[in-house]
């Protein structure tokens, strides 16, 4: 089809018009982007992008994410004009309560958004996430006679988000893995927020990523043609590498008081409304304007859209026929694993084990991970030491897209930000792993998976002063803490091997949000005291009886992952009153019923005590005014691990001496 540029280039001003009516009427909101790349919007969903407004989840569409997503209003405009289910009145409440058009774009909460952007360089790697998913499934699925997926993933990213780590991390892990289905529009408009960009920024961005694999191309942003044909380019390359696309604009372009300054970036031009408004066309009468040739444009392009869909459609049924194996793995994909079925997949460990719960995870993800072959996982270059590699499969790469097993590099910022990519994109179910202190450093991601309630799985080991020679920077004694006051983000720490099974389980049948697991470097006993299916079933629980008094109850020790077995010893001491209550999970105790939790922690015993290897500021919820902690606050030391503990207080002596004091 012939690009139709005055109709297109009619539809950016009115996309401009959109914008400053919508932040104009709030007083709030970011011009500079929907203003600048108004041109590229145009070319994009008025020409270029395979998609399907009536089916915004179809699985062939190009992927488009709005990194930048301060500029939210650039892709509501477009949404809108396209016609996704984000209606006039919509785009009139942008930033008010409920609306579809909150501040920065929401997975789930808007069609067409495909995922939550506003944290900078986010949406740069959950684009990479969406491009690998893309490679995955290409290889997976695809046949000689039906290619049903061949689609693109474009990401639209400013200054603010390629200044950030996140985003070099993931366009490193891009260009490495040759992602050719990858396309990242560079909105270089030489301003940053608070200044010109050159205050902040130096470097020759296009040097920069030839040097680790890219293509680059560069172009007037606002050239319609031009901005058409380096799309065009980027999509039908065979370079094998992913594209870039640099798109000089000039920053909240139609307004010609702050446009090209840094004042263009917010809602500082909004008070120029009426002038720039009457300079691009727009009638000064009638608000949120858009002309009826603009509307019969898009409309009938829309319908060119639906077409192209249903064609595919034809062939992707084709495709069932003929492979009703693939098919089925396929469907698999929309149906959540069942935690009792999982378990029933995963041998008892030997009564005589002594494991690291890294190691009892090792062994529990390989059953599981034939069961699940849409289960994939990575690691930040710790595979040696996380022990989640996929067995059965080998390595993702180039010459390799079946691998299940995800070299990420010591990229955690950027492996997690993927990884949302991926848990966005539904098809495939991450995995990854590092050391539970370097969760600090994949947080942000992690925060962003709760909030858009991925179910992305964490499998972060080394997780207390068990680490010992290591030293306080390797022990994380506050990060346990520090994820569960997350919301949305469930933790669990395994006490041994069964518990570990129970944890993975756990993990994979949640589909509402993220799990960590937090597993140990040291050995632990398995407690088998407890009966198998006990543990197991706790763990989903959250927290359950592991030693059940024998007499009036008169003590209630609490204890979590290798600490389990110091309440346990304590316990014997203490005498037949004394109850053990194993938590590898607050939040997935929290949510059970208030007879079950009532059952395990019954209201009427105030004499209790909290034992975990960390800081102790949260273990008063369940102790009480009356209870008492035994914790760290404070860093830890570097000495052989059962030094560390005794050094610092964590011992059945120390928890008994708690419980008799009270």
């Amino acid at each position: 089809m012939t690009l139709q540029t005055h109709l297109l280039a009619k539809a950016a001003s009115q996309a401009r018009g959109l914008a400053i009516d919508a932040v104009h009427a709030c007083s709030s909101g970011h011009l500079g982007l929907p203003l600048g790349a108004a041109e590229i919007g145009a070319v994009l969903y008025g020409h270029a992008l395979v998609h399907n407004p009536e089916r915004p989840r179809w699985i062939n569409r190009d992927r488009f994410i709005l990194s930048a997503g301060h500029g939210s209003m650039f892709l509501y405009s477009w949404l809108h004009l396209s016609g996704y289910d984000l209606s006039l009145d919509e785009v009139k409440h942008f930033r008010q309560l409920h609306s579809k058009t909150p501040g920065h774009p929401e997975f789930h909460e808007t069609p067409g958004v495909e995922c939550t952007t506003g944290p900078l360089g986010q949406g740069i790697g959950n684009a990479v996430g969406m491009a690998l998913a893309g490679q995955m499934a290409a290889a997976r699925f695809n046949t000689a006679e039906h290619p049903i997926f061949d689609y693109h993933v474009v990401c639209l990213a400013g200054d603010g988000c390629m200044q950030e780590g996140v985003a070099m991390e993931a366009v490193a892990f891009a260009g490495h893995q040759k992602l050719d289905n990858l396309i990242l529009i560079y909105d270089s408009n030489d301003v940053t927020l608070d200044a010109m960009a050159d205050k902040t920024q130096s470097e020759m961005a296009a040097l920069r990523f030839k040097a680790i694999g890219w293509d680059v191309q560069t172009v007037d942003g606002h050239d319609l043609a031009a901005v058409l044909k380096a799309f065009n380019r980027a999509k039908k390359t065979k370079s094998g590498k992913p594209q870039l696309i640099i798109a000089k604009t000039i920053i909240g372009k139609g307004i010609a008081e702050v446009a090209g300054t840094a004042k263009g970036h917010g809602e500082g031009g909004a008070k120029f409304s009426d002038s720039a408004r009457a300079g691009l066309g727009l009638p000064a009468d009638q608000h949120f304007f858009v002309s009826d040739d603009v509307r019969g444009y898009f409309a009938a392009h829309k319908d060119r859209l639906i077409r192209a869909c249903n064609k595919w459609s034809r062939t992707y049924k084709a495709w069932r026929e003929a492979n009703p194996d693939k098919a089925a793995l396929l469907d698999s994909a929309a149906v959540a694993p069942v935690a009792s079925a999982l378990l029933e997949k995963i041998p008892a460990f030997p009564a005589d084990a002594k494991l690291a719960t890294r190691a009892a995870g090792r062994d529990v993800l390989q059953p599981l991970a034939a069961a699940l072959p849409l289960l994939i996982g990575g690691s930040a270059d710790l595979y040696g030491s996380t022990l989640n590699y996929i067995a059965a499969d080998k390595d993702f790469d180039a010459s390799n897209r079946s691998g299940r097993n995800v070299r990420f590099g010591i990229r955690e910022h950027g492996m997690a930000a993927i990884a949302n990519g991926v848990a966005y994109d539904g098809l495939f179910r991450p995995s990854v792993a590092t050391f539970l202190v370097f969760a600090d450093y994949s947080r942000p991601s992690m925060r962003i998976a709760a909030l858009s309630k991925l179910p992305v799985i964490y499998v972060y080991t080394h997780d207390s002063v068990g680490v010992g020679e290591d030293g306080p920077t390797h022990q994380p004694v506050e990060t346990i803490s520090g994820l569960r006051v997350i919301p949305n983000l469930d933790v669990i720490r395994p006490a041994d091997p069964e518990e570990t099974a129970g944890a993975f389980a756990a993990a994979l049948e949640r589909t509402d949000g993220p799990t960590l697991l937090a597993l140990t470097r040291q050995a632990l006993p398995t407690l088998n005291d407890i009966p198998l299916q006990t543990r197991r079933e706790g763990a989903l629980k959250g927290a359950y009886v592991a030693v059940k008094e024998t007499a009036t109850l008169t003590h209630i020790l609490i204890a979590t992952g290798s600490e389990v077995q110091l309440a346990i010893a304590a316990a014997k001491t203490l005498g037949a009153g004394t109850r053990v209550v194993s938590m590898p999970s607050t939040q997935r105790f929290d949510r059970q019923s208030a007879d079950y939790r009532e059952s395990v922690l019954p209201a009427s015993c105030r004499k209790r005590v909290a034992v975990e290897a960390g800081v102790t500021v949260l273990w008063h919820k369940y102790v009480g005014l009356d209870g008492k902690v035994v914790g760290i606050d404070r860093f830890g030391l570097s000495a052989p691990a059962p030094t560390v503990y005794k050094e610092l207080g964590i011992t059945a002596d120390a928890v008994v001496a708690a419980a008799q004091s009270l």
